[in-house]
């Protein structure tokens, strides 16, 4: 199968998302600077999103670069992901709209636990359907930041019951770790 429809949807399913989360960005009630205040912690959850879905977009864009083949499997485990991306504008508006209460900050982390897993299980079934010897299993090794990010997410979650500032950061870290994109698979395409 060609990746070419697999690739062009999922970008497309990716830039809905976004202007989805952008249109929950309210007008303000009032000209004046303080109007503003209210919207500080949506427009900062959606900054996180943001960058999130740009990570993934990014990421996803260059793990297709290398790869060669599809099949049935990878095209579910795409659908997978993109299941676990399409519930950010939920969980981020949720966030957001409620300062960054323990249970939506929790459920957000919940969200990017499960889209981070269906990304893993994406890479392996694109190896699975490839083979060990190819370039996507040899760029990636060990993987090191696909292998951690979920469990500094599962630290944040339940963290958000007791200091919600501290898995905040702690999801922003893992965004900081994947804001450069992997140059591992970088580095395999020919030049």
């Amino acid at each position: 199968m060609q990746k070419d429809r697999l690739v062009a949807f999922s970008d497309g399913v990716i830039a809905i998302l976004i202007t989805i989360m952008v249109l929950e960005l309210r007008v303000p009630h009032g000209a004046d600077a303080h109007a503003l205040r209210p919207l500080v912690p949506v427009f900062l959850t959606y900054v996180l999103s943001f960058v999130n879905l740009g990570i993934y977009w990014n990421n996803h864009h260059h793990m297709l670069q290398v790869t060669e083949r599809i099949n049935g499997s990878v095209l579910w485990a795409n659908l997978h992901l993109l299941f676990w991306l399409s519930l950010f504008p939920f969980s981020t508006g949720w966030m957001g709209e409620n300062h960054f209460a323990e249970l939506p900050t929790a459920v957000y982390g919940v969200v990017l636990l499960l889209a981070a897993v269906a990304y893993y299980v994406l890479q392996r079934v694109i190896m699975a359907c490839e083979g060990s010897t190819s370039t996507l299993a040899a760029a990636l090794g060990n993987d090191f930041k696909g292998k951690i990010s979920p469990l500094i997410y599962l630290v944040a979650i339940p963290l958000a019951f007791l200091n919600r500032w501290i898995a905040l950061a702690l999801y922003v870290v893992v965004a900081l770790m994947w804001l450069v994109p992997d140059r591992r698979i970088e580095s395999s395409l020919p030049r």
